[in-house]
């Protein structure tokens, strides 16, 4: 018979568990969060290819989305089943630094690896889609939803971006949140599902994802092909560089996603059930 933990016994769980995540040798943080980046990157490029064709009319865009966040989902999934480090559910590991099992240094050393882990799995996943061809599917329109929904992510303001992230992990942290309270993959899977397919359908900010949806808009960018079937002129594409990248979505997103998952989700659990409460 399945074990479903409360809430109380999560935090516990959790607190224990982060810890030993934060002190594994960099060698095994960087291979795993490699690993994460690239399922990401797969769930990232498979929503995308279900639901180019929706997103593109505005009378589908809401059933585009919805088939879009159904679609993003393993990506989780498979980073808690499977077993790899994400970033972003990391930011739970702030629970072992309040209850002073783990050192803040301790902390920013496996964000740290497993931030840059995330980014090189997927951008490879990026760069050899953009080599394979398959965004010519749908007469090249594949490759102009490529094109479009990374600029869309590095044209929005600072201070959107940031909100948008920090909903996002909020539902995300919630999902990993939830997971450690079953001790079965289907218990998995389904604390997974439903706040990743919410983030996807309600257009938040994912800083992993964004690692591979905005690489791959500016590699399909540099495709004339691509360019002339998303309708854009060129002078529309000037904030879809790295810079642009850096700067208007991976940093406001970043910290977004820090204060909705270590903030809203670890701290207030923290505050809600620490031994020391109530």
């Amino acid at each position: 018979m399945q074990n479903i933990l409360g809430p109380d016994k999560i935090l516990e769980k959790i607190s224990d568990v982060y810890i030993t995540k934060a002190r594994a040798s960099s060698k095994k943080l960087l291979i795993l969060s490699f690993i994460a980046g690239v399922f990401i990157a797969f769930a990232a490029a498979g929503s995308t290819y279900a639901s180019f064709n929706l997103l593109a009319d505005n009378k589908t865009l809401g059933i585009g989305k919805l088939i879009q966040g159904l679609t993003f989902t393993p990506g989780l999934i498979f980073v808690l089943i499977a077993g790899a480090e994400l970033f972003t559910g990391n930011n739970l590991m702030v629970i072992s630094v309040f209850d002073k099992k783990l050192r803040i240094k301790e902390l920013f050393r496996a964000w740290g690896l497993v931030y840059i882990g995330n980014f090189i799995g997927s951008i490879f996943v990026a760069f050899l889609l953009s080599k394979s061809g398959q965004w010519k599917a749908g007469d090249m329109a594949l490759g102009a939803r490529v094109i479009l929904l990374a600029n869309s992510k590095v044209n929005l303001g600072f201070f959107e971006a940031l909100i948008f992230g920090v909903f996002c992990n909020w539902l995300v942290c919630l999902g990993v949140w939830m997971s450690f309270g079953s001790d079965s993959q289907v218990g998995k899977m389904l604390s997974a599902f439903f706040p990743v397919m919410l983030f996807v359908l309600s257009g938040f900010e994912h800083s992993i994802a964004n690692m591979y949806y905005v690489p791959a808009g500016i590699f399909a960018k540099s495709i004339p092909e691509y360019v002339a079937a998303s309708g854009l002129e060129a002078s529309a594409l000037g904030n879809l560089t790295w810079g642009g990248f850096f700067a208007n979505n991976l940093l406001p997103v970043t910290i977004g996603n820090i204060i909705g998952g270590a903030i809203f989700v670890g701290l207030a659990y923290w505050l809600a059930y620490r031994k020391r409460g109530n």
